[in-house]
């Protein structure tokens, strides 16, 4: 290689170093932009607060009772019997 081809590396590999630098600092976001704002979770406590009468009470439905729409004689409706 010649003295020429050696300086034009040089000011090459100087010019993209410089270009490099550059766009990186325009792409990549820098420690002190990266803060974000977060909302605060209250704590779990041991304390629970008693549930409201009007929903909780003694003449409330009871969804874990078996209800029965219409009147069916059928005991054993799964019963693999002839078709």
């Amino acid at each position: 290689m010649k003295q020429k081809d050696v300086a034009l590396i040089i000011v090459i590999a100087f010019i993209s170093a410089i270009v490099s630098f550059v766009v990186s600092n325009k792409l990549f976001v820098t420690p002190s932009n990266r803060q974000q704002q977060v909302e605060v979770v209250d704590p779990i406590t041991a304390s629970f607060q008693t549930p409201d009468k009007k929903y909780f009470n003694n003449s409330s439905i009871d969804p874990t009772q078996a209800s029965q729409l219409g009147t069916s004689s059928n005991q054993d409706p799964f019963n693999g019997g002839s078709q």
